[in-house]
C-alpha cells in the first residue's frame, strides 16, 4: 500500500519545503513528519520522501539509516533509549537496563510482547549531570532509580490507555 500523509502533515511539509533553500536541506524535517504519522521509515515512505522531495532512494535511504532517531523497522508505540555512556553507568545505567529488560521482557533492540515499548541503547544522551537517565519518546528522565523509572512507565502506559480510549495513538497526536 502506498504512503500518503495526512492532509494537515502534507500542510507541514508544505511549510518546511518553503522554508528551506532546496529540497534536499528539507530531508530530516520531512522524515521527521513521516516518521511522527507512521511510527517508523518504511521503504514506502522512503519511495514518497525520494519523490516529493526529487531526490534519489538511496539518498533518502542513506539519512534514514546514518542517523538513530529514524527507525527502519516497526518500533513500539514508545521507545525508550537507555543511557549507557560511563557517566550513566557509574551511576546506575547498566542496573536500570537490566531492570527495564526484565520489566519488558526484552533485550536492547527488541520490542515488548505486547508492541508498547521498544528499548534501545543509546551511546550518550548528553545528561551525564543527571545520571542515570533514560529518553522515553521525546522525553528525558533523570537522576533515575529502579523505583521512579518503575512510575514513569506505568505513568506513560496509562496515558497510552487513556489515549487509546478517546481513539488516538501518542503517534497521531504528535
Amino acid at each position: 500500500m502506498p504512503f500518503a500523509l495526512t492532509a494537515e502533515r502534507d500542510k507541514q511539509v508544505e511549510a518546511l519545503l518553503a522554508r528551506y533553500p532546496n529540497t534536499r536541506a528539507a530531508l530530516i524535517p520531512v522524515l521527521w513528519v513521516c516518521q511522527r504519522q507512521h511510527g517508523w521509515i518504511s521503504p514506502e515512505v522512503i519511495d514518497w520522501v525520494a519523490q516529493r522531495l526529487d531526490l534519489s532512494t538511496a539518498s533518502v535511504k542513506g539519512v534514514v539509516t546514518f542517523y538513530t532517531m529514524f527507525f527502519d523497522k516497526p518500533v513500539g508505540e514508545h521507545v525508550i533509549w537507555v543511557c549507557r555512556t560511563l557517566s550513566c553507568d557509574l551511576r546506575g545505567g547498566k542496573a536500570i537496563q537490566e531492570h527495564l529488560e526484565k520489566r519488558l521482557g526484552c533485550h536492547a533492540g527488541g520490542t515488548s510482547a505486547d508492541g508498547k515499548f521498544s528499548l534501545m541503547k543509546a551511546e550518550c544522551l548528553a545528561a551525564c549531570g543527571q545520571a542515570p537517565m533514560v529518553q522515553i519518546d521525546d522525553d528525558y528522565h533523570e537522576n533515575l532509580t529502579v523505583e521512579s523509572l518503575d512510575r514513569i512507565l506505568d505513568s506513560v502506559t496509562s496515558a497510552s490507555v487513556t489515549s487509546a480510549s478517546v481513539g488516538s495513538t501518542p503517534a497521531q497526536e504528535a
